[in-house]
């Protein structure tokens, strides 16, 4: 009989359980109410104003039919501002909020003790060797995914 903890899956699984455990805990404990998603769609709008609720999606390779819940949650809590697109008015741009960026900032010391409790159990050297694996690893697999990681588009310059 196979061992599950020789079974990459399996442990692929149990660190993700944890990693959001320790999220949440590190997160709540500085006083913040904000899920790993949710965390990563606002660095990403951080990151790219303007960007669309579908663009987003693959920025941080979420499921782009249940990405609205999580837009919406950040909506309602005033981090970040939904508005008609000037190139598609069926598309919605997505640009963080002055409380938006303010939270972030707050929050990133709470979110990097996050990582290195992740972490914790390897060495310096160890955990730069295991990102770069996962990297690797996840890159090898990125289209079978259900919501695949999609790279930025190249932003046009106005007028071109």
């Amino acid at each position: 009989m196979t061992d599950l903890c020789d079974i990459p899956g399996h442990l692929v699984r149990r660190l993700q359980q944890a990693a959001v455990a320790i999220f949440l805990a590190e997160v709540g404990e500085a006083g913040f109410d904000l899920t790993p998603v949710q965390f990563a769609a606002l660095s990403t709008v951080i990151s790219n104003p303007g960007v669309d609720q579908a663009t987003l999606a693959g920025l941080i390779a979420y499921d782009r039919t249940t990405i609205g819940g999580v837009v919406d949650r950040l909506v309602k809590k005033g981090y970040v501002a939904r508005t008609i697109s000037r190139k598609d008015r069926r598309a919605r741009e997505l640009r963080a909020t002055e409380d938006g960026h303010k939270v972030f900032a707050q929050m990133e010391p709470a979110v990097m003790r996050a990582q290195k409790i992740m972490l914790r159990g390897l060495e310096a050297g160890e955990s730069d060797e295991f990102l770069r694996l996962l990297r690797k690893a996840l890159a090898a697999v990125n289209d079978r995914s259900r919501a695949p990681l999609r790279m930025a588009p190249a932003l046009s310059v106005e007028g071109e």
